[in-house]
């Protein structure tokens, strides 16, 4: 290799390396420049705006459980491309794109551990995974994280963020609908608490589905909720729709959440409402 060579190898690596993506995260919101260590340590949330970024399933179990220390339950085995459907690429190849990319089976992970001392099993869609979408394996996922909670007689707290249902499954991504309301039933039955926190964004399917059927309905600030988008409602009625009407403060408002909460205070107030619901789960 030539030294002209050797300092290119050099300057590519160290660009790599040193790169402002790699070091600087721009806040969509206000356009503040933030070291990327400093908003991961502040759970990807913007010192200067409060800006709520979207966090994966490692981050936030880290954050709620006690200690970070919790069991990830086995993802349940689906058939994938039931329909072998294709677009501009076969969904089978999107959906090992997917799991390259996140390092996740599907979109919806669920795990057990305790929050403040209380027990609990906590399912957390992952939007980096085809933007959360809903489908046979989302819909398996959520009945196995009702299961687990039955069968360990605590809450389920699910964290909620998609596009909607998955269109490469086309009526069965929509029979996850029912699927899950029902499950959401059983837990009932069994006299446990079903806790929904919503995140950016949460739409289509999911909203209209296991999303708005909490016994406490939460939501994180600025977060995206509704089932059609703006632009669709607005040519549907022909009537411009207020500013921020889908967003979760403006929910609040109206009656459709019962709390906006602080990323940082969302262990504590679930673990409060778990201590209110489930009292014999509280630590000795």
């Amino acid at each position: 290799m030539s030294w002209l060579s050797r300092v290119r190898t050099t300057i590519a690596s160290f660009t790599k390396r040193e790169t402002a993506e790699n070091l600087w995260h721009k806040c969509p919101s206000c356009g503040q420049m933030i070291f990327v260590k400093e908003y991961e340590e502040n759970q990807s949330v913007c010192p200067k705006c409060e800006h709520h970024g979207r966090i994966g399933p490692d981050a936030r179990f880290d954050a709620l459980f006690d200690d970070g220390m919790h069991v990830r339950l086995p993802a349940p085995s689906v058939r994938e491309d039931p329909l072998k459907f294709r677009d501009s690429k076969r969904y089978a190849d999107r959906i090992k794109a997917a799991r390259t990319a996140t390092g996740e089976s599907d979109a919806l992970i669920n795990a057990k551990g305790t929050i403040e001392g209380y027990k609990a099993v906590v399912g957390v869609q992952d939007f980096a995974f085809m933007g959360g979408s809903m489908g046979l394996a989302v819909g398996a996922a959520f009945v196995v994280g009702v299961e687990a909670a039955i069968a360990d007689k605590c809450p389920y707290v699910i964290f909620t963020a998609a596009g909607g249902a998955r269109m490469q499954e086309g009526i069965l991504s929509l029979m996850q609908m029912p699927k899950t309301t029902v499950a959401i039933s059983r837990l009932r039955e069994a006299g446990l608490p079903y806790i929904v926190v919503m995140t950016d964004p949460t739409t289509g399917g999911v909203t209209a589905s296991y999303a708005m059927l909490g016994d406490i309905q939460i939501a994180e600030p600025g977060a995206l909720i509704g089932f059609a988008g703006q632009r669709v409602i607005e040519s549907t009625i022909r009537e411009k729709l207020p500013e921020g009407f889908q967003r979760a403060e403006y929910l609040l408002d109206h009656g459709m959440l019962d709390m906006v909460v602080h990323r940082h205070h969302l262990r504590a107030e679930i673990a409060r409402f778990i201590s209110y619901l489930c009292p014999q789960e509280a630590a000795a």
